[in-house]
């Protein structure tokens, strides 16, 4: 699993920008109370499949 954080360094997109990519279920994510957390594979799979 990965923050916000580390997906905003890993791809360079700001943080605010994914922020607002998950209020508008834009990426795939899931939450644990108010944190926000990714699935490294998911994410990886979901990057390729957009390019």
């Amino acid at each position: 699993m990965i923050t916000v954080n580390e997906l905003s360094e890993q791809t360079g997109v700001s943080t605010d920008s994914i922020y607002a990519m998950v209020r508008e279920n834009q990426i795939p994510h899931f939450r644990i109370r108010k944190r926000i957390l990714f699935h490294k594979d998911t994410i990886d799979r979901w990057l390729k499949s957009e390019h």
